[in-house]
């Protein structure tokens, strides 16, 4: 009986699974990178299965590590560890609280993610909005974080964020950022932006891979595989950098 179901089981989460690389092969023809993005919710991962997804190469993955001034995903350490393991590019992101300081929060970020040659850039997710901090303030209060972070690491962060919160407190700002956005009503992200500070697109949160029995969220780099190298922090002699020394910009007080 238990071996009926269990195979009942694989037939079916193989046939979702063949169901939705259908609905998406359109891209992983399209964009010769992808990758996915995780957190605590999808629990144990096989990172080694990962790594030989058969539907598209997933080259690269960003974890939540830490979220507002103190917290911090449980599974950030072992994620983190084990995609290096298997030779994933690997980046870690926070998910920013109107709650909390955003200076307190980028220091809770360095004195969580230790960040090496050929890890991906700092990620500063923002999704939220506040109904008593105004926008002007919200975009000091990233502007701060941002400042911070790319002060100590030596590379600017990337910006998630989806498509309202792109187009409301975003954009036209930060031109010295790149984007990184979520929206799953679009077959095609750049025409819709129109933007070339996007780079990075998450295109679905309803994602199959395999090594992960959860739903997860897929992403595409909008370029060609080359260009993803500028979103890496450089190895030692590389010319690739997203820094230039004595251009911060002023943390506005």
């Amino acid at each position: 009986m238990f071996s009926n179901l269990t195979f009942a089981f694989v037939l079916i989460g193989s046939f979702f699974t063949s169901l939705w690389t259908s609905n998406y092969s359109h891209l992983f023809k399209k964009y010769s990178v992808h990758g996915i993005d995780v957190s605590h919710h999808q629990r144990y991962i096989n990172w080694e299965r990962v790594g030989e997804h058969e539907a598209f190469k997933v080259k690269f993955c960003f974890m939540k590590a830490t979220e507002g001034a103190s917290h911090k995903d449980t599974q950030f350490k072992n994620y983190w560890k084990s995609s290096k393991d298997v030779n994933l590019v690997r980046g870690a992101y926070h998910f920013y609280s109107h709650s909390s300081s955003p200076v307190a929060q980028a220091n809770h970020y360095i004195s969580m993610v230790n960040l090496e040659a050929g890890d991906l850039a700092p990620v500063l997710d923002f999704e939220t909005e506040s109904s008593s901090i105004s926008i002007y303030q919200t975009r000091k209060n990233l502007l701060k974080w941002l400042t911070i972070v790319e002060n100590h690491y030596k590379i600017k962060p990337i910006i998630y964020t989806n498509s309202h919160i792109f187009e409301k407190y975003l954009e036209g700002h930060f031109k010295d950022y790149k984007f990184w956005i979520a929206d799953y009503n679009v077959s095609d992200i750049e025409h819709k932006t129109n933007n070339k500070q996007v780079k990075l697109w998450q295109y679905t949160e309803r994602g199959r891979v395999s090594g992960i029995g959860t739903n997860v969220d897929i992403n595409a780099f909008i370029g060609e595989e080359h260009e993803f190298e500028k979103l890496r922090i450089p190895f030692p002699g590389s010319t690739d950098s997203t820094y230039a020394y004595g251009e911060i910009l002023e943390v506005l007080e």
